[in-house]
């Protein structure tokens, strides 16, 4: 037993371990045939790899609020359709590279629907990078700064769900535009991105200021989205 237990910990088969432990304290170890106890095991150890990839991915993120879908409340009169957002929990939309704009005003739940939406993409697997719309400009202006301007766009590039929250609260700056733009063109029918904001999207060109660039990072937005605008 000591032996076994020795080569799961080496191995780090910490779901199997757990397992293997209660297995003996509850003394029914030895009722399961050598078939029934190892599909046991090995349902324990996948379970950990997931919950331990999920807490990974979930970290990661930077998430602004633990949220789930579980805990959204929905009603049609609000904007929150449920077979909508029962669609998008499948994850379909992450693999289309499709887009979802969430508009509505402050305090109506915006975020935490981003949020819900991001913890579920994690559940799923895929890698998800949460942030305010000013902290991830600063962020471009700082890797810029300290010239690792290309690794940031790449990073961002092979994130599977991006979420720009917050956006339109202040009107962007030139380089600003032009750096939303480049993220914005490197995920488009790729990778896709949540964008929450205050404005509705009819407003997002005066915002973005260049009619030239709002045309291109809309265009590339808009039409492969879905819309939620929440009351």
């Amino acid at each position: 037993m000591n032996q076994l237990e020795e080569q799961m910990s080496r191995l780090r088969l910490h779901g199997m371990t757990k397992t293997w432990t209660a297995l003996q304290e509850t003394r029914k170890l030895h009722e399961l045939s050598l078939l029934d106890g190892l599909e046991l095991l090995l349902q324990a150890e996948e379970q950990e790899r997931e919950q331990r990839k999920f807490k990974r991915l979930a970290y990661n993120a930077g998430f602004r609020y633990k949220a789930s879908i579980e805990e959204l409340r929905f009603d049609q009169k609000r904007g929150m359709d449920k077979s909508l957002i029962t669609s998008l929990a499948t994850g379909e939309y992450i693999r289309k590279g499709e887009s979802v704009l969430v508009t509505g005003a402050t305090g109506c739940g915006k975020s935490f629907l981003a949020s819900a939406l991001g913890h579920h993409a994690c559940l799923l697997g895929f890698k998800v990078a949460y942030f305010n719309t000013q902290k991830l400009l600063l962020k471009t202006k700082m890797a810029r700064l300290e010239g690792t301007i290309y690794k940031l766009f790449e990073k961002l590039a092979r994130t599977d769900l991006l979420i720009i929250d917050d956006f339109g609260l202040t009107y962007l700056e030139k380089q600003q535009q032009m750096d939303l733009m480049e993220i914005i063109e490197d995920r488009h029918g790729t990778r896709s991105t949540i964008i929450a904001s205050q404005l509705p999207v009819a407003s997002w060109y005066d915002v973005i200021g260049e009619e030239t660039i709002a045309d291109a990072i809309l265009d590339r937005l808009v039409h492969t989205s879905y819309r939620i605008d929440i009351k």
